[in-house]
């Protein structure tokens, strides 16, 4: 079987999932081995072009000096029969010979096989919402264009950087969008590399096009009109630009008369509409200032009072555990809600299994719809999932059963083990676990009651970001491969605990991976019963 065919194979097995490639750096793990086979097979083709260009070579210098002298006189030349039976067979045989030489496909088919592969590659969808995980990285965390486009990053081991093409197309992508204040951003990005010398595509004319007609859309008219003379003075008889100026020209014409009209008090609010700045687009998210400062480890409230009541500890479980003569590390992450880490909870191996058995199921996650109950994919939710059960795998049967342990809750009734892994920038904003009061069918199909607890391994460190918030409390925990996070989603009354509202920020550099346990009311009666008190 030939290499093309072998990768076609490997393409196929995971048709079903190539969508959404950015949702989830697991599955583009295998991009990276793809593109390697590609570049293989692309170096093979190109020996053979090589070959083939010879033979071509060969025969063009011999027509060459044939026609040379055939043009010198041609009705003394075709007046050789030889000549001109040559000449005929030329033109109705060998040319088409050479037709077909120049069009053969020297490679065992690279270019047939490529066009067939096309199909399996990451779509204008994921170049889409790629560039978009680094517009929401560069404002979750704060970084300007300079710093992402060189790739000052922190804790990255590639250094990898932006081309003014690569920041010109982002600018593109946030134009397209609407989204002016970005394009704005990168389109200066790009302007600033070029006017580095650096060598690109594009050219400033292309860039000052969208730069200025994006911060007129900003509310800055004095820039947009300076940055459209900049544009004209590169290409004086651009259209677009020409008309623009008009534009500008007769709006600011038109505020400074309305302000030489009107009282020193009237005309203030005229004049500072030509540099009042639009600034970041509005954002649906009211909370997304106190999330993103957490995120960031900003904001975070707890006292040094509060600290000093949390501790480590050794934990045994429930009285029937046999954790009772192997107790694990516990540790109080928070005290209201009550969040606590399990220390050295999960093995490497188990993680490697895990992610086995997971990876190849890994489809974008899903959210529940609180208008129609069904799941649905949302931008506020990037990453990709599957779900196991304890029957596939011995791993996952042990670790049901050390959660059941630990916890003190019956796990039958709970939701399959889910395991997670975020793609660029993969995040998912902030939610409640638990059904709500006006979504009371949310959990209806499974019978099982609401979700009253959850428990979250991490199973990867995350270089940079990546962390677990809680907007409401100001709590921040961070992951740790091999430790586990556990909190009540419930009271024991079985109300709602809206701190627990919790997101998961986006992975700025690393790969993270996760799984979780969603575990539901039934079951519990007796293990966790209600108390007398709401408030309890």
């Amino acid at each position: 079987m030939n290499l093309w065919c072998m990768i076609l194979l490997g393409l196929l097995s995971c048709s079903d999932a190539h969508m959404d490639f950015f949702t989830s750096i697991g599955h583009m793990t295998d991009l990276i081995n793809t593109e390697k086979d590609l570049v293989t097979a692309l170096k093979d083709y190109i020996i053979a072009e090589e070959s083939k260009l010879e033979q071509i070579k060969k025969w063009a210098n011999k027509l060459d000096q044939l026609t040379d002298t055939a043009t010198k006189d041609p009705e003394e030349y075709l007046g050789h029969p030889i000549n001109a039976f040559k000449l005929m067979k030329r033109l109705n045989t060998e040319w088409s010979e050479l037709e077909n030489l120049v069009l053969k496909d020297m490679s065992d088919g690279f270019i047939s096989n490529l066009t067939i592969q096309r199909q399996y590659f990451p779509t204008d969808e994921d170049q889409t919402g790629a560039a978009k995980a680094l517009l929401r990285l560069q404002d979750t965390y704060k970084l300007d264009a300079n710093t992402i486009s060189r790739g000052k990053l922190p804790g990255v081991k590639h250094e990898s950087s932006l081309t003014a093409d690569d920041c010109f197309e982002l600018g593109k992508i946030a134009y397209s969008e609407a989204d002016y204040y970005h394009t704005e951003l990168w389109m200066e990005q790009a302007l600033r590399q070029l006017d580095d010398g650096e060598e690109a595509a594009i050219d400033k004319v292309s860039v000052l096009d969208y730069l200025s007609y994006a911060v007129y859309q900003q509310g800055d008219l004095n820039k947009a009109l300076l940055l459209t003379k900049n544009l004209l003075q590169l290409d004086p008889e651009h259209q677009r630009a020409n008309g623009n100026l008009k534009y500008f020209q007769y709006i600011m014409s038109k505020e400074d008369n309305q302000s030489n009209s009107s009282s020193m008090e009237e005309s203030q609010p005229e004049q500072g509409s030509k540099t009042k700045r639009k600034g970041r687009p509005e954002d649906y998210l009211s909370e997304r200032k106190k999330y993103e400062k957490l995120c960031r480890g900003e904001g975070i409230k707890m006292t040094p009072r509060r600290q000093k009541r949390l501790f480590c500890r050794y934990y045994s479980g429930n009285k029937s555990s046999w954790y009772i003569l192997a107790p694990v590390k516990q540790e109080d992450e928070w005290d209201s809600p009550r969040i606590v880490r399990f220390h050295d909870i999960i093995s490497d191996e188990e993680i490697a299994k895990i992610k086995e058995l997971a990876k190849p199921r890994l489809r974008r996650a899903t959210v529940h719809d609180p208008q129609t109950g069904k799941l649905t994919t949302a931008k506020y939710r990037v990453s990709k999932s599957a779900w196991l059960s304890s029957y596939e795998h011995p791993v996952i049967e042990h670790i049901n059963q050390r959660i059941q342990e630990l916890t003190g809750l019956d796990v039958s009734t709970a939701e399959e083990l889910q395991i997670a892994n975020y793609g660029i920038g993969g995040q998912y904003e902030p939610h409640f676990d638990f059904g709500r009061k006006d979504e009371p069918d949310a959990f209806k199909s499974l019978g099982t009651g609401n979700r009253i607890a959850t428990w979250l391994f991490y199973m990867s460190d995350v270089t940079a970001g990546g962390a677990t918030v809680f907007p409401e409390v100001g709590a921040a925990v961070w992951p740790r491969k091999g430790t586990a996070v556990f909190w009540y989603n419930l009271f024991k009354s079985g109300e709602g605990d809206y701190s627990t509202r919790h997101a998961a920020c986006p992975v700025l550099v690393g790969n993270k991976w996760v799984s979780n346990k969603w575990i539901h009311e039934r079951g519990q009666e007796f293990r966790r019963p209600c108390s007398l008190s709401e408030q309890d």
